[in-house]
Formats: C-alpha cells, sequence, structure tokens
C-alpha cells in the first residue's frame, strides 16, 4: 500500500483497435492555470513502485518528483521490435529504473500521432482521433495537456512528448463520454498538476471505470489532477528496476507484442 506523505502502494499491443466512437469530451468547467515544475524549496521524494487496488482495479507502477526524476521517450524508427523487445530493454538501453510501453501506432508500425524523442520527430500531429485527444511533454519541467489547449504549435516546442488517449482526468475529473463497455489491461500516466507523478498499469477494465476509479481513490496517495491513457490491451509492458524501492517488478504476459516507443524513467543529472 502506498506510505503516507508520499507514495502508498505495493506489488502483485498491438495495433490500435480502441473504438473511435468514444467522445473524448471535458468535463465542464472553468480553465484552470497549472504549474509545470517542482515549487521553489520543495523536497523531492524518491521514486518508489507498488500497487493498489480501488474498485476491483489493480494497479500496479512506480510515482516518482519532477525533482529527481523525469521521463524521456524511446522511439524506434523502423517500427516495432525492430530495436527493443520489451520495456525492460528500452529502460537499460538509457539508464533507466522503469518504463512503460508509450502510443498507439498503425497496422504498419507508424505512430498514431506526434511522437518527440530527444528532438527527434515521428508520426504527425493526430487532430481527430480519440486516441491523440491528449499529450504528455516535457522540455524541462513535463506536463499533460488535452490536444486542444497545447496546439500543434505548441507541440513542436518540446523536447519530449508523446500524444495518446483518451484524457481520463482532466482538473481532478473524469472525462465524461468514455467507454464503458470494453474491458482491457490499460497503461495510464498520472500527474498531480505539480511536480508528483506516476506510471503503471492497471489489470482489465473499461475506460470510464478507470477513470472513476483515479478521480475518486487518489491511488497513489495524492490527488490525481490529470491522467492520460496510454496503449494498452496486448501493448500493456511494465518494467521497474530492483534500484526502485519496492522493486523488482515486470508485468509483461508472453501474448504481448512488440511496440514502437516507450517512456522511461530516469534519474535527473
Amino acid at each position: 500500500m502506498w506510505l503516507a506523505g508520499g507514495l502508498v502502494m505495493f506489488a502483485a499491443c498491438a495495433p490500435v483497435r480502441e473504438p473511435e466512437a468514444m467522445r473524448d469530451t471535458a468535463p465542464v468547467e472553468s480553465p484552470q492555470v497549472l504549474p509545470e515544475s517542482p515549487p521553489r524549496f520543495h523536497q523531492p521524494e524518491p521514486a518508489r513502485a507498488g500497487s493498489v487496488e480501488i474498485s476491483g482495479i489493480v494497479f500496479e507502477g512506480v510515482g516518482f518528483d519532477a525533482g529527481s526524476h523525469r521521463l524521456v521517450v524511446v522511439d524506434q524508427a523502423d517500427g516495432p521490435g525492430s530495436v527493443f523487445a520489451d520495456a525492460a530493454a528500452a529502460a537499460r538501453s538509457v539508464g533507466g529504473i522503469a518504463a512503460v510501453n508509450g502510443g498507439f501506432f498503425t497496422p504498419e508500425g507508424a505512430p498514431l500521432g506526434l511522437v518527440i524523442a530527444a528532438g527527434r520527430r515521428s508520426g504527425a500531429w493526430n487532430s481527430a482521433s480519440s486516441l491523440g485527444g491528449g499529450v504528455w511533454h516535457d522540455s524541462g519541467a513535463g506536463g499533460i495537456s488535452r490536444r486542444e489547449k497545447l496546439g500543434r504549435t505548441g507541440a513542436s516546442g518540446h523536447r519530449e512528448l508523446l500524444q495518446a488517449g483518451p484524457m481520463l482526468v482532466e482538473n481532478d475529473r473524469a472525462v465524461s463520454g468514455l467507454d464503458g463497455l470494453k474491458t482491457s489491461a490499460r497503461t495510464v500516466i498520472l500527474w498531480d498538476g505539480g511536480s508528483r507523478w506516476w506510471i503503471g498499469r492497471s489489470t482489465p477494465a473499461s475506460l470510464a471505470r478507470i477513470a472513476e476509479a483515479l478521480a475518486g481513490g487518489k491511488m497513489p496517495g495524492w490527488p490525481v489532477r490529470h491522467a492520460l491513457n496510454l496503449d494498452g490491451g496486448r501493448s500493456a509492458d511494465l518494467w521497474i528496476s530492483a534500484e526502485v524501492p519496492g522493486g523488482p517488478l515486470t508485468r509483461r504476459p508472453a501474448w504481448n507484442r512488440p511496440v514502437r516507443n516507450f517512456l522511461v524513467l530516469v534519474p535527473r543529472g
């Protein structure tokens, strides 16, 4: 379980096939300006791995503070599995201590959305599909933004970026209109709007159930301000090093397929 004052958890694909009919609709409320950097004089908490169950859904992953760790994109220009067989291999290639699979990709292996890894772009801005409705981005201070808020021009200025979706939680509230029928393992990234982050995966559940659980459960020990769905199902892949308290942990079933890219957690230099 998550420990008080920080993270409270303990430990336990395929080409795009998500329905396009889901409405990635923002909750009705006034926009808020959110900080994208650790507060001044903030004491970073150590990264910590583990799991917790909320409403019958088990979430496994690693929480970390942006003051001590950051995420980077590891992409494979020649397509899924061309360089890295899994999240563990991708993480080790850049000195990472944890990793999850990243964004969606086409049957041909091209990104279904914009990807920027160490300043190198691949794919193209996804302006229509709900699977590109949210964007994780980092140019020194990370954030999660709705596609329309960040925009194509704003996205181009980031050194690390991954377009995925749909948004699950926005401004503390579960996003409405999400699919409530299809059950699958989910890979997600969570943010408190400040310096605290979490990456990991869930046991099979619908997008709507995942969103409601995250918005109401304070899953990593702090309120989830924003949550973004990454690729899931047979793409869901989680690896955490033994260097991380609560690790090691690997969650990648034998039937999983290679993926195009990964989000890797690395210590700040």
